[in-house]
């Protein structure tokens, strides 16, 4: 039974400003995730990262960080920062596809390299204090090298195993291997968490009959594309077109302040609208429009456009990337 959803960090838009919006207007998930920040050399929290982390910002949020390094003392360090700004727990980032990350063999790219996956472990468990909890995909090449990278998993105390059941070169599309995330779900000693394609209450729904001895999922790009997916999954309401007005156009405010200046703001919105859109009817020539746009008055016409002109889904459909 499924008693627990997180919102996962989806770099870039997750940030601090949509999940202050996100909780005061929709809420729902049980804990937002900060997308990663990794470790300078020197061990300097950057300005950039402060502002995620810092409680202040966040208000009453509930929050996890989360921390991309293949280095034990980098990593060690993060989790003294997080402790030292209240954090309960810290989270190890071993999912991000991306190619300028998995090339310095960070996120996914530590997965090609279990040996040294072993030791960052033995290091880290030896002297952190919070509760480290991991992110993790099936592997680097092939979803057969879970079962190995499970044997190095359960070697510790990790305090939960949430599996994007693809490997790295698969990113966000094409099947899931369940075959693999069953070997998660019957043979991890840590709590599991299940993440990947869970884009409405039905898809939460069908998960949990198939899969109950799993207690939590963490879903990312289904709860941008729908800022009520949360509420539905515990019987509230879908979004209502004048409430997604009133969100967007918050966002946009905040973003606005945040930034202080239009232009960025726009972007950020864009990105955004990249899933949002979704949750629209016939959405396909505006998103290329809205893609195409150049500046803040183009961004502000076309979402005008959107709610002029298109229908309300009463969910997001994919694929969403």
């Amino acid at each position: 039974m499924i008693v627990r959803y997180d919102f996962a960090p989806l770099d870039g838009i997750t940030k601090v400003v949509f999940r202050r919006v996100h909780h005061r207007m929709f809420g729902g998930p049980d804990r937002y995730f900060i997308p990663f920040f990794s470790p300078t050399d020197q061990h300097i929290l950057t300005q950039r990262d402060r502002r995620e982390l810092e409680r202040a910002n966040n208000g009453d949020l509930p929050l996890v960080p989360q921390v991309m390094t293949r280095r034990a003392e980098d990593f060690l360090w993060a989790a003294e920062v997080a402790e030292d700004l209240g954090y309960d727990e810290v989270n190890l980032n071993l999912g991000c596809p991306s190619g300028t990350v998995t090339a310095k063999g960070k996120g996914s790219g530590f997965l090609a390299h279990p040996e040294d996956l072993d030791r960052f472990f033995d290091q880290v468990f030896a002297s952190v204090k919070l509760p480290v909890s991991v992110k993790t995909r099936l592997g680097y090449e092939t979803p057969e090298e879970f079962a190995r990278l499970l044997e190095i998993y359960n070697r510790y105390p990790i305090a939960c195993l949430t599996v994007h059941p693809r490997v790295r070169k698969e990113k966000y599309r094409g099947p899931i291997h369940f075959d693999q995330f069953r070997l998660a779900a019957e043979g991890s000693r840590s709590p599991v968490c299940y993440n990947g394609d869970l884009l409405t209450e039905e898809d939460c729904a069908a998960f949990e009959r198939d899969y109950p001895s799993v207690e939590a999922v963490m879903i990312g790009r289904g709860g941008v594309a729908d800022p009520a997916l949360f509420r539905k999954i515990r019987g509230g309401a879908p979004a209502a077109r004048q409430e997604l007005e009133a969100f967007t156009a918050e966002l946009y405010r905040q973003y606005r302040e945040f930034y202080g200046q239009p232009q960025p703001a726009a972007q950020r919105m864009k990105e955004v609208w990249f899933y949002l859109i979704h949750l629209f009817e016939n959405g396909d020539k505006l998103d290329k429009k809205l893609r195409r746009s150049r500046g803040p008055a183009a961004y502000e016409a076309i979402e005008a456009e959107i709610f002029q002109t298109l229908s309300l889904r009463t969910f997001a459909t994919g694929p969403l990337i």
